[in-house]
């Protein structure tokens, strides 16, 4: 088994003023040639975005682009026509295949919006632009792994030209739980969002996150009520 370890304060950090943004990995400003990516993880923004301010509309292309908000609400505008807001319960994922605009503004004009937003590697490049957005219900990721997305659509995730797995899990304090992989040559990077875990030897606070390779299964076991992030993902990038 081999591992790493992102500390919450080992991140990068932009504030732009209306912007506030962690990067687990080199974006922008931010470079670490330590952290490009996470086998086919590239990017795991934690941003915080002031009210009546966001992105205007900038181009993507061959990446796969997963949006989960954390509190508030974003609206979402694309050249492929979508106009949805997304806020907490909702997962989205923008495929940009040969290519896609998008804006992301928050959609109050006083409260902030927080926000992780998470760039991975496609399967297959130049492909047709893809948009999806569903809602999780918390209660359903209590104690339990929640599935929202994957590389098939079987019920409510939302897809991603990926052979990828994303878990939402909200264990309780005490509860101990178990994954196993969907393939063995996969990697594995777990963030927490709030609380404290214990995991293969290791103890991980709020938004610290730890990545394991050359494993097949885990055992954690949350030392606080927690939220938390699973991401399954192929390594050869």
């Amino acid at each position: 088994m081999k591992k790493i370890i992102h500390r919450n304060k080992s991140r990068g950090y932009a504030n732009h003023g209306w912007l506030e943004s962690y990067h687990s990995f080199s974006f922008a400003g931010y470079h670490d040639p330590a952290r490009v990516h996470f086998g086919a993880l590239r990017v795991l923004n934690d941003d915080r975005v002031d009210g009546g301010m966001g992105f205007g509309m900038h181009p993507h292309d061959n990446m796969e682009i997963i949006t989960i908000p954390l509190s508030g609400a974003l609206q979402h505008r694309d050249s492929m026509g979508f106009n949805s807001i997304i806020k907490e319960g909702d997962v989205q994922i923008m495929s940009a295949g040969t290519g896609v605009t998008h804006s992301e503004i928050n959609a109050s004009s006083s409260e902030a919006v927080t926000f992780l937003q998470i760039w991975i590697f496609p399967k297959q490049k130049n492909c047709e632009p893809r948009y999806d957005q569903q809602y999780f219900d918390g209660e359903e990721r209590k104690n339990k792994l929640q599935l929202i997305v994957a590389p098939e659509k079987k019920g409510k995730e939302v897809q991603i030209m990926q052979d990828a797995w994303f878990w939402l899990s909200n264990p309780e304090k005490g509860i101990t739980q178990h994954y196993e992989l969907q393939d063995k040559l996969h990697g594995l990077y777990v963030f927490v969002m709030e609380g404290q875990l214990s995991i293969e030897g290791e103890v991980l606070n709020r938004r610290d996150a730890i990545g394991f390779n050359d494993i097949e299964e885990f055992t954690f076991t949350a030392e606080e009520d927690t939220k938390m992030l699973i991401m399954e993902l192929p390594m050869n990038w």
